[in-house]
């Protein structure tokens, strides 16, 4: 009987861990990008450019957010290096005038809106506390997105601590809510729910 009761907890026990372990992981699919980019290349020492020349605030205060191909022709109408992403992208894109797909890694849901210039020009929040270092990447971090919500991994947060209990770096509304009560910011529903 006492030899049974511990099989079944033994069991249990693994069972449990396999699952703690691995269905995080399963809850989540990579998806490609529609090519390699490289922000260091453009923003770095070389490529001297900032964040809002290609991600710019529309004259009604909007965001623009990935910038049109367009923007990207001006100047990769013929390539500057010498690197295959950059021949890549005029060949597949820039010449046949095809729009990247891109994914966005802060996709958020329909029913939110995030005014990102109440933030980043009022409130002077410069991008990385949202969007981590991924201005100064040589390349793409992998895209995931929940199998479940649709959501991307940037967006629910990715797992942290020595067990995975905590969520680090999302953007889901109580990351929001949390970064306004830290500033003492009131807040309404309807400031981000339309």
């Amino acid at each position: 009987m006492i030899r049974t009761g511990l099989l079944f907890l033994a069991g249990f026990s693994l069972a449990l861990s396999a699952g703690w372990w691995s269905m995080p992981r399963l809850l989540y699919r990579e998806e490609p990008q529609p090519l390699q980019f490289s922000h260091i290349a453009h923003t770095g020492e070389k490529g001297g450019m900032s964040c809002e020349d290609c991600h710019s605030f529309r004259e009604d205060g909007t965001f623009a957010g990935i910038p049109r191909l367009e923007a990207c022709a001006g100047c990769h109408s013929a390539p500057l290096g010498e690197t295959q992403a950059e021949k890549e992208f005029i060949a597949k894109f820039v010449e046949p005038g095809i729009e990247p797909q891109w994914k966005v890694y802060s996709r958020q849901p329909d029913n939110a809106w995030f005014p990102h210039a109440a933030h980043v020009l009022r409130g002077k929040v410069a991008c990385e506390t949202c969007h981590g270092g991924i201005g100064k990447s040589d390349s793409l971090p992998p895209y995931r997105v929940h199998r479940i919500t649709g959501y991307p991994e940037d967006v629910m947060g990715k797992r942290a601590g020595p067990l995975g209990l905590r969520r680090a770096g999302g953007m889901r509304m109580d990351d929001c809510v949390a970064c306004h009560r830290q500033n003492r910011i009131e807040h309404s529903c309807l400031d981000c729910h339309k």
